[in-house]
């Protein structure tokens, strides 16, 4: 079997910063994956359905939305110095085919590896170089297997997973992303569940990749995510006996006691600057 290369330098690719001379006819880049990987042996040619779409990608825009401050701040301006920050949402949208590079391969073969393939990926997202798939949440062990023992997938190490909370940006807030990487062909993917805040449970992944459970633990003590299965789901930040998960939107932020009288600085999104 002949192992894909990592992307390399190609003449036609202008390097970042390069100026284009005038009258030089330069190939269009659609994807910054690289298109020369080389696929293993046994992968199929034809092409599954899976996130399959129609359709340019200007068929597909994302909706926008703006965040302002960084603590919920209305009115006269906190002491935070973050009054002013304006933060711009986007959501992304399904990606057509072709992916680019190694991204379609690695769909179809997992199409062929894991016969619910087609229920459990929801979405394919590529944005910046990277391929998301999102996945059913009950699916997401079984997912993991397929890509970890397929010859033609061999993604063997899950290097991070972590949590994130979309407060009032989507109604399945908690979202749980995972990165893959295969040390035999030199490929990244990411898996991204998504659960709402109300039923957070999801299964674990320690069976698959021995490396999720200090991960999983972290994600359950900051966002209260419950992955059922895992061998010892308890704090690893927090005491033990904490309240709340602190890096939910709606945790509350807190004051921070003085000793000057009994005195004590408010929350930030309670401060107020009267200067």
């Amino acid at each position: 079997m002949t192992a894909p290369q990592m992307p390399g330098p190609d003449a036609s690719v202008p390097a970042p910063g390069a100026v284009k001379e005038q009258g030089d006819a330069q190939p269009e880049v659609t994807n910054p994956a690289n298109p020369s990987d080389v696929p293993p042996s046994g992968v199929p040619v034809a092409a599954a359905p899976i996130g399959a779409q129609t359709g340019a990608p200007a068929d597909f825009p994302p909706s926008t939305e703006a965040g302002r401050g960084l603590f919920g701040v209305h009115g006269t301006g906190d002491t935070s110095g973050f009054g002013g920050l304006v933060r711009r949402r986007s959501t992304l949208p399904d990606t057509p085919r072709p992916y680019g590079g190694y991204f379609d391969e690695v769909v179809d073969a997992l199409a062929d590896a894991y016969a619910g393939a087609g229920d459990a990926v929801e979405r394919v997202v590529v944005d910046r170089g990277e391929l998301t798939l999102h996945i059913e949440p009950s699916a997401i062990a079984d997912v993991c297997k397929a890509l970890r023992d397929d010859p033609s997938l061999r993604f063997e190490l899950c290097s991070s997973v972590s949590g994130v909370d979309y407060l009032g940006h989507d109604e399945k807030r908690l979202h749980i992303t995972y990165h893959l990487a295969s040390m035999t062909y030199r490929r990244r993917i990411r898996l991204e569940c998504a659960i709402p805040a109300e039923d957070p449970r999801l299964p674990s992944v320690t069976q698959v990749y021995p490396t999720a459970d200090w991960q999983e633990r972290e994600t359950w003590d900051m966002f209260g995510i419950i992955f059922e299965g895992h061998p010892n789901l308890t704090r690893i930040l927090m005491p033990d006996d904490w309240e709340g998960f602190p890096q939910r939107k709606d945790y509350p932020l807190g004051g921070v006691p003085v000793e000057y009288k009994g005195a004590e600085i408010p929350p930030p999104d309670q401060r107020r600057s009267y200067q």
